[in-house]
């Protein structure tokens, strides 16, 4: 189906289709999912072993607690007892990162005070924790830029994606190239960007001018371009919001987000910028109520059907998948921190961003666990997932 969603786009640009660009390089490509194999079987020679399994060998190493807390990406905040922003990488916080020992951290503008202070907050960071962290931060351009818009930071800085080439791929990618430049330097590894929504509805109050077009063409390419570019930089892209954010009427932040796009409607337009997703890349799943899908009101984060039999089964993304926000009203009005996590890890998400209460939401992963409501095998094929992205990426070394 992935195959008939880029011949869709191909017929959709008339001359061909625009490609996500050249194969991640060895340091960011994940490598083919479990389960299948990109080359013939290897035979070990008789009296010989077959080299073993670094992210196998890992996880045998690892306890279920840190097993599971390698699922959740979380603000710096959550590994501290105190209230207040945090600026620093502190004793407190490695104690923290003990106690939960979470797979990665994202910083937002009250953490990034200047370009000194933050060097430094990534840099301690980088050495907190058994695995190293994932070091994320919403860098789009436009209105949202952490960094770009942050006083004191001389950095590019771009009007709007909407804006950037007008329709032209190449300004894409290097306003990818750019960003994932200096998000690299200043030690990130990890961006929560493209925007890969098509801005179908003008009534709109979250996307807007944060995607690139309204022609769902147009986005699919430039999308797949500026995530090229951060590749190439050394920086993960994330397409954001499957199944499709652009023709909402609501913004997710507060409360449930509603698209009434039948299913054909979404496979010939919101979904062609997310086929581009590559296995060495991130889609986030917003929650995004979407009926004709799902039959009810379940955001699209909480949804088997959405996530594993949409995402994963019709378009192939085998690559990691990360929830939007758990903190934001779509889901803390109807779910509690316990029940978004599991839920989400039922849907087939292998990333929890931003739990709204992290001890919560671990020690209710943990009683699934118990339970038999989630298996040890499911927790392991998102680690698998997760720790193969950070040997890609260079930071966890075998």
């Amino acid at each position: 189906m992935k195959k008939l969603l880029i011949l869709a786009l191909c017929a959709l640009l008339l001359t061909g289709c625009f490609p996500a660009g050249p194969a991640p390089t060895e340091t960011t490509q994940a490598p083919t999912p479990a389960g299948t194999t990109a080359d013939p079987p290897t035979e070990a020679i008789p009296g010989t072993t077959l080299p073993a399994d670094p992210v196998q060998v890992l996880m045998e190493g690892m306890t279920i607690r840190e097993l599971v807390g390698q699922l959740f990406m979380v603000c710096p905040e959550d590994l501290v007892p105190y209230d207040g922003s945090v600026l620093y990488a502190t004793e407190v916080m490695a104690q923290g990162l003990e106690q939960y020992p979470v797979g990665g951290v994202i910083l937002f503008g009250d953490n990034i005070q200047d370009p000194e202070q933050l060097r430094s907050l990534t840099g301690g960071l980088w050495k907190m924790g058994k695995i190293p962290l994932f070091l994320g931060v919403d860098e789009e351009g436009g209105d949202v830029a952490r960094l770009a818009n942050k006083y004191g930071f001389d950095l590019p800085k771009y009007e709007s994606a909407a804006a950037v080439g007008l329709g032209v791929p190449e300004d894409a990618y290097e306003m990818g190239r750019t960003i994932g430049g200096y998000l690299k330097d200043y030690g990130f590894n990890l961006d929560f960007a493209p925007v890969a929504d098509v801005n179908t509805n003008p009534d709109n109050p979250v996307i807007g001018s944060r995607a690139f077009s309204s022609d769902p063409a147009v986005a699919a390419q430039m999308a797949a371009a500026f995530a090229r570019g951060l590749r190439e930089a050394g920086v993960l892209p994330t397409f954001k919001h499957f199944p499709g954010h652009g023709d909402t009427g609501e913004d997710s932040h507060s409360g449930m987000a509603v698209t009434n796009r039948a299913r054909e409607e979404m496979r010939a337009c919101e979904w062609l910028p997310f086929a581009m997703a590559g296995a060495g890349d991130l889609v986030m799943v917003g929650h995004i109520s979407a009926p004709a899908l799902t039959g009810d009101d379940t955001p699209a984060t909480m949804s088997r059907t959405v996530v594993t039999d949409i995402l994963r089964g019709e378009l192939g993304f085998s690559g990691l998948v990360v929830t939007d926000s758990l903190a934001m009203g779509a889901i803390t009005q109807y779910y509690t921190p316990e029940e978004a996590a599991v839920a989400a890890l039922e849907a087939g998400c292998d990333l929890l961003l931003m739990p709204e209460d992290l001890p919560r939401a671990m020690e209710g992963v943990l009683s699934a666990l118990d339970s038999g409501r989630l298996t040890l095998d499911r927790i392991r094929e998102s680690v698998e997932r997760i720790l193969n992205y950070k040997i890609q990426l260079g930071i966890l070394p075998v």
